[in-house]
């Protein structure tokens, strides 16, 4: 039987420094954007590395891009992009571990 080749890919968070930040100390990579605009070309750009599985955006980022974001989608089968709730948002406590190891099906 032949073995399968098991694939590393990245996760990449994209959003305020805090939501960068929390990831950042569970050892995700993540990039600090300002504009939601900032936060798409950032998308596109990851997009075209084969090496990202994972893109991680925050809510306040990813809503006001969210039909850019569904087109990539439609065209893009990878990376996968989900927008998490942000820092501070309307939900009371964010547990961005329990989100990530859903996420991963860990």
């Amino acid at each position: 039987m032949a073995q399968a080749k098991l694939k590393i890919v990245k996760i990449v968070t994209i959003g305020s420094r805090i939501f960068v930040t929390s990831f950042q100390l569970a050892g995700v990579q993540g990039v600090v954007v300002e504009t939601p605009q900032e936060a798409f070309t950032q998308v596109k750009k990851l997009s075209e590395d084969a090496d990202v599985g994972l893109v991680l955006i925050s809510e306040d980022m990813a809503n006001p891009i969210s039909t850019d974001l569904t087109k990539l989608r439609a065209t893009k089968s990878r990376p996968l992009v989900f927008a998490l709730p942000a820092s501070g948002s309307e939900k009371k406590e964010v547990d961005y571990r329990k989100m990530l190891k859903t996420i991963l099906g860990v």
